[in-house]
């Protein structure tokens, strides 16, 4: 039995090292751990594949947490179904739970789909909240950095996009836009 274990991240700006030093507190060798900074709901994952590629029967697979193998309860009866095939097993640190055995696979269904379930309900949550700040007059996005007044004074004045742009340091097509 070999250990190999996954770490994920859902974007780029995110960081690994915590899932990673779990993995290797584990006693995961470094070459052994396979990472992605991509989204749980995308399949094709590189650390993922070639996590695929690397295990055989009898291994086990550590990932720290259920979310971080999959996003959706599609996705992670497939992926566990996968590495059954395989003879290979997956444990969740964070969860205490295994793929190992019959109950261990109800399980992890059962938790992947309650998971799935709660960040459903956490979307419509904020989803309902953004609704409400917008009837209440909040308003969303970055705010304006460009002067629009001063713009139209310098329009007005005579100059042109070219030299309107460089006095407020923003591009031509900028001007463009803002003068329509």
């Amino acid at each position: 039995m070999r250990l190999f274990g996954y770490a994920r991240v859902s974007t780029s700006q995110q960081s690994l090292d915590l899932q990673v030093k779990a993995l290797k507190a584990e006693g995961i060798r470094t070459s052994r751990i396979f990472t992605d900074k991509a989204t749980g709901s995308n399949a094709k994952r590189r650390g993922l594949s070639l996590l695929k590629l690397k295990v055989e029967e009898g291994d086990v697979i550590l990932v720290t947490k259920l979310d971080r193998l999959g996003r959706d309860t599609a996705d992670m009866i497939q992926l566990i179904k996968e590495f059954d095939e395989m003879g290979v097993a997956i444990r969740f640190l964070d969860d205490g739970i295994t793929t190992e055995g019959t109950m261990g696979k109800m399980v992890v269904t059962i938790l992947s789909a309650v998971a799935q379930a709660e960040r459903q309900r956490i979307l419509e949550r904020t989803n309902e909240g953004r609704i409400e700040a917008k009837a209440k007059g909040v308003k969303f996005g970055r705010k304006r950095s460009i002067d629009r007044e001063k713009l139209r004074a310098l329009h007005q004045q005579g100059l042109g996009a070219t030299d309107i742009a460089r006095r407020m340091g923003i591009g031509r097509s900028t001007v463009y836009k803002l003068l329509k």
